[in-house]
C-alpha cells in the first residue's frame, strides 16, 4: 500500500515513523540549543520547540520524497 512501510509484517503509518524520528531529533536540538545557552533570547520557549519539530518533520518528509518513499 501507498504511504506505509512494513516493519515485520505490520504496515506502520509512514507520518508516524516521520514523527518519532522528528520528536528524537527535536530533542536532541534542544538540548543543544540548551548547552549554548541559545533559548535564553526566545521569549516563549515551548513555542520555538514546536516550530524545529515543524520545520524537522517538514524537512524529513522533502528529504523521503526525494528519494522516493511515499508519505
Amino acid at each position: 500500500m501507498k504511504g506505509e512501510i512494513a516493519i515485520g509484517g505490520v504496515f506502520v503509518p509512514t507520518l508516524l515513523l516521520l514523527g518519532i524520528a522528528a520528536l528524537v531529533l527535536t530533542f536532541a536540538i534542544v538540548r543543544v540549543m540548551n548547552a549554548f545557552g541559545l533559548h535564553r533570547i526566545f521569549a516563549y520557549r515551548a513555542a520555538v520547540d514546536l516550530a524545529i519539530f515543524v520545520l524537522v518533520i517538514g524537512g524529513l518528509a522533502v528529504l523521503l520524497q526525494t528519494f522516493g518513499i511515499p508519505l
